[in-house]
């Protein structure tokens, strides 16, 4: 497939830069996959859309503040700072966490990346915490080694001192309120370095009436990582080399999902992540032919999924509007079909929707 067939146009003005008043007070474009057509909703609406005997998953990943500012080891750099609106740093080094591969040690991106060679140091906050550049990697990655100059642990000072690592597209540095608006409320599992967006939309009381209406909930963990921010350069889509990204199921969460799947019940995954999570755990089940649908335990999702892909577990999908040519909007697509999904685009355009990670969401079904 190649990737302008994944292209539609979106007015800058569309891109949601900060999340509503409220989480639940986004719209909701609802698309049928049989017939095509779809109808405007309000996300409040949501529990009364389901039938009622749904398995709804959830991601519980707990984003960590990823974007860290810093300088190097020896230079009279003036603590990290960032220009007002456009967010461009000035007279620092910016370390963007990827994964975590190691005691201490993480994956990431660093910038500005020639002048920052293996063996190099960087300091953060007030010398509390320093990282040593120690291997180059594939696309541009570090690994880096932490280490704390205190009693407080690595993650503790990288929740302190972090930045939320807010999309590129929302062009503004991030605010104390980003801390808990780029969080779902069961955010619980620290790791990923961005949100999975389509459950921001959700709060305690939609959880509560979605579970009244006889449905059962389940969570999974994803640490979404850089790919999902990372463009497609191949023009044929099939050719573009995703990251991997770590999951885990628990053991009451495949007891749920598998139970759900022999009852066939509808599955509805609560974005994206929750489906490459569950579609490669059932693609790794398949391919040992096991008698389960998917297995508890951790693995690195290396599935990529494009139109054409058999879905083994997901019924339905509740997730937000995708950039074009993107990773996410393949996978949408594979799900509801690409000129319907297209088709939802335009008209979610033309009716203003919010789009992207702040922005409104739909139902696939």
């Amino acid at each position: 497939m190649r990737v302008e067939e994944l292209s539609y146009n979106l007015p800058a003005g569309h891109i949601a830069q900060r999340p509503l008043g409220r989480r639940d007070a986004s719209r909701l474009l609802v698309l049928s996959r049989a017939r095509g057509n779809w109808q405007d909703r309000q996300f409040p609406e949501l529990p009364e859309l389901l039938c009622g005997e749904e398995l709804v998953v959830l991601n519980n990943a707990r984003v960590l503040p990823a974007r860290l500012l810093g300088h190097r080891v020896g230079t009279r750099a003036a603590r990290p700072s960032l220009t007002s609106a456009s967010g461009q740093l000035t007279g620092t080094v910016q370390i963007f966490l990827h994964r975590q591969v190691g005691r201490d040690l993480w994956e990431a991106l660093v910038r500005p990346g020639r002048k920052l060679p293996v063996g190099e140091r960087v300091v953060f906050g007030t010398g509390e915490l320093e990282a040593e550049i120690i291997s180059r990697g594939e696309l541009g990655l570090r690994t880096i080694r932490f280490q704390t100059k205190n009693a407080l642990s690595v993650v503790a000072h990288i929740e302190r001192l972090g930045h939320v690592p807010l999309p590129p597209y929302i062009r503004r540095p991030d605010d104390q309120a980003d801390r808990e608006r780029y969080q779902t409320v069961y955010a619980r599992s620290v790791g990923a370095v961005a949100a999975p967006t389509a459950g921001l939309h959700f709060t305690p009381e939609i959880l509560a009436r979605i579970q009244a209406r006889g449905c059962e909930l389940c969570e999974i963990t994803l640490d979404v990582g850089l790919g999902t921010f990372q463009p497609v350069h191949a023009e044929i889509l099939e050719q573009h080399k995703i990251h991997a990204e770590a999951y885990e199921i628990s053991e009451e969460a495949a007891r749920k999902i598998n139970q759900a799947k022999k009852e066939k019940r509808p599955l509805l995954a609560v974005g994206t992540t929750v489906v490459r999570a569950l579609e490669d755990s059932a693609m790794r089940e398949a391919a040992g032919q096991a008698r389960r649908a998917v297995c508890a335990g951790r693995a690195e999702a290396q599935l990529f999924i494009v139109p054409g892909h058999r879905f083994r577990m997901v019924d339905r999908l509740l997730t937000n509007f995708h950039l074009p040519r993107s990773t996410l909007l393949a996978l949408v697509a594979a799900f509801a079909g690409t000129e319907k999904i297209l088709m939802a685009y335009r008209h979610a355009v033309d009716a203003r929707y919010r789009f992207y990670s702040y922005g409104d969401c739909m139902l696939i079904r």
